[in-house]
């Protein structure tokens, strides 16, 4: 290697003969495919690797779902995402639709599904999944901004003004019922926003599954703060807001952390309320939120685990409480337990839920687009008056849920 080739290697930050490497070979033809499911926000790990691509050079494509035109055209390599075991099916089938042209040899599979249903996956398609970002090169392609301009044409997400990052990865909590710790064995205290954030998004969503397990967290909120999202900022005239859209851990929620989080934008601080011996804790955490100015709130309420229907009742009831008390707007997201390795979303915990019970769930939570509200009319229309109602009305045919008004049965009560 010569003094000119080492001057240029080292002026565009080359630190291995596989960086030099990417200067002489050709551009590549790169599709990126993420099933036709329904989630709400765009693949975070698919938009890494479009960055990547691009900056070496190579022509990226991207198509949600299914497209012939797209599967019968020759690409170097194709990337398919993958998110819900339950999803099984409908990714499955687009794995197998994109296999049928036989010159696309090189077909990676990541994501949370692929890495939970790693056998049974490459069982059913030949492939062997991907464990994309976790180490080495891939390592390196996590840390870079994402590619915000990738889904453009997509006008499903739940999301289009905001940075979409993490400022640690894993949890060191290892609930049962939670794949983190498989996904994210190590717990990663800091992650630097430098890299993360798009200077033209107004807001800053942070996917950390445990940010208050991190003995960083002083220096996360000072660098939120760095980045424009404290408390009150604004973008263009439009308040910033700053969404830990994993929920934070009540039992690790001190009054200091409390206040810590009331100096950035946070809106909604979001709390997990995933079984009534929490209560008395998560009570007292929301009286935290309300000591420190914070009013808009939401949490996660797990159900047909181990909690029976009524202290899941009682848990959406509290909230209804200390909404009323506090003048706090705290939105409920009930969220139903299934299997880490279930293909589908039919589980029953039968010791405590009938399969018509959880039907009857569903139902309210259809026609509430599963956001149970903060006024209490709303929420007794919804779910009932007490538990006894609320029971009731969830055993009922789904004619008799969705139209309970006109249903003899229900105006007798």
């Amino acid at each position: 290697m010569n003094a000119d080739t080492v001057g240029n290697k080292h002026l565009l930050g080359l630190d291995t003969a596989r960086d030099l490497g990417i200067l002489l070979r050709r551009p590549r033809r790169v599709l990126l495919v993420e099933p036709a499911y329904k989630v709400k926000y765009p693949p975070l790990g698919l938009m890494k690797i479009s960055t990547y691509h691009k900056q070496q050079g190579d022509e990226v494509k991207s198509w949600k779902g299914m497209n012939r035109e797209l599967r019968n055209q020759k690409w170097d390599v194709i990337y398919i995402a993958t998110m819900f075991t339950f999803q099984w099916n409908i990714t499955v089938k687009t794995i197998k639709f994109y296999q049928r042209n036989k010159t696309n040899k090189d077909i990676k599979v990541g994501g949370i599904l692929a890495f939970l249903l790693e056998d049974e996956l490459r069982e059913e398609t030949g492939v062997t999944p991907f464990h994309s970002l976790g180490c080495g090169l891939w390592k390196e392609v996590d840390r870079l901004a994402p590619d915000y301009h990738l889904f453009d044409s997509i006008h499903d997400y739940y999301i289009n003004d905001a940075s979409i990052g993490y400022m640690t990865k894993g949890c060191p909590n290892h609930c049962p019922y939670c794949a983190v710790p498989k996904l994210e064995p190590e717990y990663v205290d800091f992650i630097p926003l430098e890299k993360q954030i798009a200077p033209e998004k107004k807001d800053l969503l942070l996917l950390d599954n445990n940010v208050l397990a991190s003995s960083e967290f002083p220096k996360i909120i000072q660098e939120i703060k760095k980045y424009g999202f404290y408390k009150g900022a604004k973008f263009k005239g439009r308040l910033r807001y700053v969404d830990f859209n994993q929920g934070v851990d009540a039992k690790l929620l001190t009054e200091e952390k409390m206040r810590l989080l009331s100096e950035i934008a946070i809106k909604p601080l979001r709390i997990a309320f995933d079984h009534i011996e929490l209560k008395r804790l998560y009570i007292e955490k929301i009286r935290y939120a309300y000591r420190y100015g914070i009013k808009q709130l939401s949490n996660f309420i797990l159900f047909n685990y181990n909690d029976t229907p009524d202290d899941f009742y009682e848990r959406l009831r509290i909230n209804i409480e200390l909404n009323e008390e506090l003048g706090l707007s705290i939105f409920s997201f009930p969220m139903k337990f299934i299997p880490l390795d279930a293909k589908d979303r039919k589980y029953v915990n039968n010791p405590h839920w009938t399969k018509q019970q959880l039907r009857g769930v569903q139902c309210i939570l259809n026609a509430t687009h599963g956001v149970v509200g903060p006024k209490r009319p709303f929420f007794e229309k919804a779910f009932g008056r007490d538990v006894n109602e609320f029971k009731y009305n969830i055993e009922q045919p789904e004619e008799h849920i969705l139209h309970r008004e006109k249903m003899k049965p229900y105006l007798q009560l």
